[in-house]
């Protein structure tokens, strides 16, 4: 008896949990759009020059992971990460184009979103890449709690170094 009630309290737990998981309100048109909205902030705020309203759309204690370089934790280095990246962006004219037929999901108050965008240079497509953003709704408002993104194409080679 002690041992099926043993092997019976894991298969209790998972029942449970598959009933707590039934029962989470379904996705709701109004949320995906209220997420879709963030990332359309975003790339206005980005493509305006605005790190302030690029480090907003994210949580205090959210992490972004860029290509290429370490994660940075938390909206006060997130803004000082975007104050140098969009300064130069706006120097070498990037403009962030976000195809706006992305997947968004969402359970209870998470969600996510991932779609595609490309990158101009004086309306030349320089590149395409993709996207992957977590968020939390707090308060009513979404804010990102991870995002990364990355391109389509291997980075170009190092340059070799001059002879001497």
């Amino acid at each position: 008896m002690v041992r099926l009630r043993t092997l019976f309290r894991p298969v209790a737990g998972f029942m449970l949990m598959v009933g707590v998981a039934q029962a989470s309100p379904p996705s709701t048109a109004a949320d995906a759009a209220a997420i879709r909205a963030q990332t359309t902030s975003w790339a206005t705020a980005y493509n305006q020059g605005d790190a302030k309203g690029v480090a907003a759309q994210y949580a205090e204690d959210a992490l972004l992971l860029p290509p290429g370089a370490p994660g940075v934790r938390g909206r006060a280095a997130i803004l000082a990460y975007f104050t140098k990246d969009i300064a130069e962006s706006q120097a070498a004219g990037v403009v962030f184009v976000i195809d706006p037929k992305t997947e968004v999901g969402v359970s209870g108050s998470t969600g996510w979103e991932s779609g595609t965008f490309k990158v101009m240079v004086k309306s030349t497509m320089v590149l395409t890449g993709k996207f992957l953003s977590v968020s939390r709704k707090k308060g009513g408002t979404w804010s990102y709690i991870r995002d990364t993104w990355n391109t389509d194409s291997a980075p170009a080679p190092a340059e070799p170094a001059p002879s001497k």
